[in-house]
Formats: C-alpha cells, structure tokens, sequence
C-alpha cells in the first residue's frame, strides 16, 4: 500500500491491509484520506468555536477507521465505475457511519465511567459527562442530515442499524431474559451492538453504487460477523493486553461489572477458581484494584481465553466463507485479510 497522506490515520487498519494490486492501493489510500478529511470537517462545521474544537477532539482522539473502510470496499463491487457525484456520496456515508460509531462510543465512556479512550482522556473526563453527552447527541445529529441527503433507503438502513444499537444497549443493562443462557444473551448484545454498525458500512456503500443484491447480501452476511469478531477480540483485550498497548483502561470491564466472553465461559468453569470468581463478580463492579487484580488472575489461570480464541476463530471463518459469493476481486481480498488483523489485534 502506498505511504498513507497525512489526512489518513497511521493507526488504521487500512494503513496494516496486504494489498498486492498497486492501482486499487493507490485508490483506496486516496479514498481514506479524502474520507478522513471530510470527517474532521463535518465535525469541526460549528459556528461555536468551542463546540467546534469539542467535536473535532472526538474524531481525532483516535480509531482505526475500520467502518468508513468498509463503506469504500463495498463501494468496489459496483457493476461499473462510480462517476464522481456517486464517488462523493460513498465519502458523505464513510463520514456518516464513522459520526454514528464514535458517538456511540463517547455515549458508552459516559456509561462506564471510562477515563481514556485510544490512550488519550475520554470526553466525560475533560468535560464531564452532560457535555460528553451532548457531543455525542451532536455527531448523530451530522449523520442524520447526511443520511437525508443520500436518500430514503439510507435513511432506512441507518434507523434499523440505530433501533439495533440501543436494542442491545438495553438487553446489556437488563441480562439474559428467563432460560436464555448467558452466552447467548453476550452475543446476542454484541451482534446489536456492534454487528449493526459494521453491517450498516457496507449495507450503505452497497447500496450507493447499485451492487447487486446477492453481493449486497454477502457483504451484510460478512459485516455481521465481522462485528462478532471485532467485539469478542475486544473482550480478550481487558486482560490479556497490557493498557498502553490496547488503549483501554485496564480492568474495565472488571471495574463496571460487564461480563465478557471470558468472564463468562470462567464463570461455568468447576472447581475453587471458578468459585471465587463467582464470589468476586456476585459483589457487581469491581471498584477495588486488588479485587481486579485477582479477578484477572483467575481468568488467566483458567481455559477461558483459549475456549473464547476458539469461538473467536469459528466467527472468523464464518466472516471468510461469506465473501465465497462475492466476485474475485481486489477488494475481497482485502475484506479477507482485514478478518485476520480484527481476530489477531491487540489494539
């Protein structure tokens, strides 16, 4: 891939993509840049200067671009070349599905009491919470009218994509319903969660270049797993990276009491570990750093992160086999590769 223009974010995943064709390369790397461009734009558009300087913190605090990625690769399975005022539409929803996923996550820093986000202070942490929320309120906003200008069908997919998210928000707060299991319930959240948003890039950029329906299929198939694995992955980071390298805060999800994909297969574990797990987690939120500390022990010293990087990697494949239906282009290759860096990233 050629070397990225400032506008690109060295951090993304697209800067980490094996692309052996040189055109497409040179093409996507330009897309991005235009792409990251145009977000910091319509973030920053406020004629409050403060407000301005706010938002555009949120956007360059920091990500790996992964959903406006998605949107530029599905862009590539058009039945003929986008002219340049379809071209410019795909940039308006790579910035679209990109405001929608960083306010969502600004939205869950003030629900978790998170202090940092990508290794920098959260919003609620420079601002305070009323302030995180109402930025984040402001970026849906930005997408809502970008989502009016490219038509009804996007309007659309952006409301079930929306009405999904705080779906699983909710089932999150409330647990599994009676005689649901725990794991179900887990995956089940994270498919709303995040499933939708990354279905959601590619779902729009399909849609923008008029794919035909049975890739516009693939490609959903393969957004929704992929948000599987993007999340699950995330799970594995709360305790087997160390915090600079995976921009959470240590023991997050220990310390707000969510209830991971290893927490979850340690806790139906037998034996004397997995019941003073099981007494540790009972007590809620894990305020005490010693208390986390020995939690996370307990879940190392278990087979949870190895059961959990075998359901990691069934998703995974699944992600894989979806792009089967797709044409042989140079863009799946890049959707297969980017399965890999997802399920083996450490950030």
């Amino acid at each position: 891939m050629p070397t990225p223009t400032a506008a690109m974010r060295p951090d993304s995943l697209a800067a980490r993509l094996d692309l052996a064709d040189p055109d497409f390369a040179a093409r996507l790397c330009l897309r991005l840049s235009a792409a990251e461009l145009r977000l910091r734009a319509t973030a920053g558009d406020a004629p409050h200067p403060l407000v301005a300087e706010w938002s555009r913190y949120l956007i360059e605090a920091g990500g790996k671009r992964l959903r406006p990625l998605l949107v530029l690769l599905a862009a590539e399975f058009a039945t003929a070349g986008p002219d340049r005022a379809t071209a410019d539409r795909v940039l308006d929803a790579a910035v679209l599905v990109e405001l929608v996923h960083v306010a969502s996550l600004h939205h869950d820093d003030v629900m978790d009491g998170a202090r940092s986000r990508h290794g920098v202070p959260s919003a609620p942490a420079r601002w305070g919470n009323r302030t995180a929320v109402h930025l984040g309120d402001r970026l849906l906003v930005r997408a809502g009218r970008l989502a009016a200008d490219l038509g009804p069908e996007v309007v659309r997919l952006q409301g079930e994509a929306a009405e999904r998210l705080v779906r699983g928000q909710l089932r999150e707060l409330t647990g599994p319903l009676d005689g649901e299991s725990a794991l179900g319930h887990h995956l089940a959240v994270i498919a709303d969660k995040t499933g939708s948003l990354i279905a959601l890039a590619l779902r729009i950029g399909a849609e923008l270049v008029g794919a035909p329906r049975p890739v516009a299929r693939a490609l959903a198939q393969y957004g929704e797993q992929l948000g599987l694995v993007f999340q699950l992955s995330d799970d594995l980071l709360d305790f087997a990276s160390e915090p600079g390298e995976s921009g959470k805060d240590a023991g997050i999800d220990l310390a707000v009491g969510v209830r991971t994909l290893p927490m979850l297969l340690a806790l139906g574990e037998d034996g004397p570990r997995a019941a003073e797990l099981r007494s540790l987690l009972e007590r809620g939120p894990l305020a005490d750093e010693r208390d986390r500390r020995r939690a996370a022990e307990l879940l190392r010293r278990s087979s949870a992160e190895a059961r959990a990087r075998e359901l990691l990697h069934g998703h995974a494949t699944e992600a894989r086999d979806a792009l089967a239906a797709l044409p042989d282009i140079p863009a799946r290759a890049a959707l297969a590769d980017l399965v890999g860096l997802v399920e083996h990233r450490s950030a």
